[in-house]
């Protein structure tokens, strides 16, 4: 059966995950979602994320970012634009993430980005998910 939502489906896993305490999980891996880890790294929300060849798609592992008391560096991930209610912002809309402290992940025409990375390059796009 085929996944309507892929990229809700990497930030469950990403959750689930967390909350569980494991270093690293895998998920199939396709274009979109290698962007938004590469994104959460440069962040700093995940230590790292690699891909994996096989005979299918592939599989990105991703490794997970916890603080000195164990606790997962992500407080809250949420998928903002929906299959079924796709959410585009101009680059004006931009949301700001509780204020400014998390960031949200847009798919702009320049590649997937950050909040503050899309106001600099001053493009809107399709806000993907929030992190905090």
């Amino acid at each position: 059966m085929a996944m309507t939502d892929p990229i809700a489906d990497m930030l469950t896993r990403i959750r689930n995950a967390g909350m569980a305490k494991h270093p690293k999980m895998d998920m199939p891996s396709s274009n979109l979602k290698v962007a938004v880890a590469t994104v959460l790294k440069d962040l700093g929300y995940i230590k790292n994320y690699k891909t994996i060849s096989d005979d299918k798609q592939g599989v990105l592992r991703i490794y997970l970012k916890f603080d000195s008391d164990e606790r997962h560096v992500i407080h809250e991930i949420k998928r903002a634009s929906t299959p079924g209610r796709r959410l585009y912002v101009g680059k004006d809309e931009i949301p700001r993430v509780k204020n400014g402290l998390g960031c949200a992940i847009l798919s702009t025409p320049k590649g997937v980005m950050d909040d503050v990375s899309a106001r600099k390059a001053e493009v809107g796009g399709e806000v993907l998910c929030t992190v905090w």
